[in-house]
């Protein structure tokens, strides 16, 4: 488990205290709205077909703008999970080099202190 210090100095633990504390977590999460926006822009696309057959102008005119934010939606979250998966190798190169230093003295013995 890393240990961070935060802003004063004071060391931190870095574990997750609840379950979208972690960059992990939270592009799972982004994930489940991405599938959960795919299966509402299929039932969008029933409804605009079921609504242009009836000659409902208003219903139609509803659904488009529903299915133009859910697309926006769906941009923003794939846009959000390309952040996440940046953060996510981020976090992995600065704890590598962290790690590598402290390995270094390891090998060294304790009189490279």
């Amino acid at each position: 488990m890393p240990v961070i210090p935060n802003h004063e100095g004071l060391i931190m633990s870095s574990q997750p205290e609840t379950p979208f504390d972690s960059i992990e977590n939270a592009h799972e999460y982004i994930r489940l709205l991405l599938e959960t926006i795919a299966e509402a822009r299929t039932d969008i696309a029933a409804d605009l077909e079921a609504a242009s057959e009836a000659n409902a102008d208003r219903r139609l005119e509803a659904l488009r703008v529903v299915h133009y934010k859910l697309e926006k939606l769906e941009q923003h979250l794939h846009s959000s999970s390309r952040t996440l998966n940046d953060l996510r190798s981020l976090r992995r190169l600065l704890f590598e080099e962290r790690a590598a230093p402290a390995v270094l003295k390891a090998e060294k013995g304790p009189e490279a202190a």
